[in-house]
């Protein structure tokens, strides 16, 4: 009875191992198949837990996947759940990365500081797909979508859609936010 748990649990580590593996390194279950001299569909069905993995597959998988065994036998390493990246200041708000590149949904959320001197609208305001999310936590912003015109309180949040055009900035001193874009409000309030 042991023995059967033991083997589903190195049956599980490996499986999960292989995926993990085979997608750090960007290779497709084709790749690692013709590497390692089986059948896709078999190493199709090893990741997926429809087959048992054979011992004389380890080897070769390894070798495919450029690690030793020993390195597909072993617990995966968590990664550290810190997310590190470099402010970037565009037309005088300066953004924070709050996620990891390519987070769920195709979100990224940023504590941004707008600078005072952004108080000024532009004479177009930006449109774009999607929808903007921003909770101010200290100062006073300025929202304007469409012909309304909204000042934005600590601990008050907006949510909106981006094909109303809109712009944000300071009332009167600096504005600390966090605020989730959608890819293509990233886009354009990062970069255009």
């Amino acid at each position: 009875m042991q023995a059967n748990r033991d083997a589903d649990d190195v049956d599980t580590l490996v499986r999960r191992r292989l995926r993990e593996l085979r997608t750090s390194q960007g290779l497709t279950l084709d790749d690692v198949a013709r590497r390692a001299q089986i059948d896709v569909s078999t190493l199709s069905r090893l990741e997926s837990g429809k087959r048992r993995l054979a011992l004389d597959h380890l080897p070769r998988l390894a070798a495919a996947l450029s690690v030793s065994t020993d390195e597909l036998l072993r617990e995966p390493e968590q990664p550290d759940p810190r997310v590190r990246g470099n402010a970037h200041t565009h037309n005088d708000v300066t953004f924070w990365p709050l996620t990891r590149n390519g987070p769920a949904g195709g979100l990224h959320a940023f504590k941004i500081r707008v600078d005072p001197k952004r108080r000024t609208p532009p004479t177009e305001f930006p449109v774009h797909e999607g929808r903007d999310w921003m909770y101010v936590l200290s100062g006073k912003m300025r929202l304007i979508l469409g012909d309304r015109d909204f000042t934005i309180e600590p601990g008050e949040a907006v949510e909106f859609t981006t094909w109303t055009p809109h712009w944000f900035g300071a009332v009167d001193g600096p504005v600390e936010a966090i605020t989730i874009f959608g890819t293509q409000g990233e886009r354009l309030h990062l970069h255009t």
